[in-house]
């Protein structure tokens, strides 16, 4: 399962630019700022939902259709856009989708009822993952030899953190002076990343020769789509769980309401501390990792099932849950080194295949719950998607080893 899944000599990885420490620190400052606005405005209108139903007069159900309307965005927007804009430089291209992400979330605030909200999501949705993935990208060229996938769990490091700082902000501004409220707020933060990066990230140009048509070359690679399965099923099941986490703590954990704004902090907490160490992990091992941490998440998602039960244990698998999101530096470097030249649109398609874990989690465990089997049926779909991820991580390694002869026993 460990064995070496390196690019074929077809397949080169990222070209690097080492630079000094203090401009890639501030690179990834201010990425990660642009990470930190994406973070919280995508996880604020979970909390405020009741209040934009209420508002804009329909059942909060409905009004959960936004949220859905900003996902199919991310799924859209991140190929469509890494292909239409191959040829941008870097910098220029991450300040566009950042300004586009701002202007989305002021439209937002501005949208007078259901239909309009709906459409300025999914609008504001379109940069997300081509922002991620050449922020990526240009993390991974500044950073020093064996620290790429570092540098990008730092960029990434501005989305987990959006959890514990960022969403609580705009949350308490949304109940304080309405839910529009919180999306100025995330907008003024979009705008802030855009100045930040204008001034702190190098002008990178685009490869040489970059084009739609070379962009799209990464579709023929198995490689690709191979590790875009495993984010999009190994990944699912942390999704599957905390999609209703809520009500699992308060309904079988029997832990009090009034401490839930606790636990959810722990798997916040989960997700910084799982990003930091995956990211530490894949720079020295690459491929390993993306073993070792589905074989932890099919471990975790196991044994949530009756460590939901009790409100101690349930709290400590929920940070547990949270470090799940190891695998997603892993994933990004590993699809940056199987692009080939067709970096930008690989790099982006890792959020669109994350995006569909969540919709794929999201579901499984609703149809698990629907059917009678309880809310801690919803561990074992997570136990079922680790195991699917798994299963298509083994085929990939078995099918580069074929791929590349002999050579791959060596």
């Amino acid at each position: 399962m460990t064995a070496p899944l390196s690019p074929t000599s077809s397949e080169p990885s990222i070209a690097h630019n080492p630079t000094d420490e203090r401009t890639l620190v501030r690179a990834v400052l201010a990425l990660g700022v642009g990470g930190f606005s994406i973070g919280t405005g995508e996880f604020v209108i979970m909390g405020l939902l009741p209040e934009v139903a209420r508002d804009i007069g329909v059942s909060i159900p409905q009004a959960g259709h936004v949220i859905s309307a900003y996902a199919l965005g991310v799924v859209v927007g991140a190929p469509v856009l890494a292909v239409l804009c191959a040829h941008w430089g870097r910098r220029a291209l991450l300040m566009a989708l950042m300004a586009v992400y701002a202007l989305g979330n002021f439209a937002s605030a501005l949208a007078p009822g259901y239909g309009l909200l709906s459409a300025m999501r999914l609008f504001t949705g379109l940069p997300h993952g081509t922002y991620f993935g050449v922020a990526a990208l240009v993390a991974a060229a500044l950073a020093p030899p064996g620290q790429r996938a570092r540098a990008v769990g730092w960029v990434m490091l501005g989305l987990t953190t959006a959890t514990l700082v960022g969403v609580p902000i705009a949350a308490a501004l949304g109940e304080a002076f309405g839910w529009r409220a919180a999306f100025v707020f995330v907008g003024l933060i979009a705008m802030a990343a855009v100045l930040m990066v204008r001034w702190w990230v190098p002008d990178m140009p685009a490869p040489h020769g970059a084009s739609p048509l070379r962009e799209l070359g990464a579709l023929a690679r198995k490689q690709v789509w191979f590790t875009l399965g495993i984010g999009s099923i190994g990944f699912g099941g942390m999704f599957a769980v905390f999609s209703y986490i809520k009500p699992t703590l308060l309904e079988v954990a029997g832990m009090p309401a009034a401490l839930m704004p606790f636990v959810l902090s722990l798997f916040g907490l989960g997700m910084v501390a799982g990003n930091l160490i995956g990211s530490r992990m894949a720079d020295q091992a690459l491929t390993p990792t993306v073993g070792k941490v589905l074989l932890w998440s099919v471990a975790v998602l196991a044994l949530f099932v009756p460590a939901a039960h009790h409100p101690i244990s349930a709290a400590l698998f929920t940070f547990f849950l949270g470090t799940l999101v190891a695998i997603g530096p892993a994933l990004q470097i590993r699809l940056m080194d199987v692009a080939g030249d067709a970096q930008t649109l690989a790099a982006a398609l890792n959020h669109s295949a994350f995006n569909a874990a969540n919709a794929l989690g999201a579901w499984l465990g609703g149809v698990a719950i629907a059917a009678g089997w309880g809310w801690t049926s919803t561990g074992w779909v997570g136990v079922l998607l680790g195991l699917g991820g798994l299963a298509m991580f083994v085929w990939s390694i078995a099918s580069d080893k074929a791929a590349r002869g002999p050579a791959a026993s060596a």
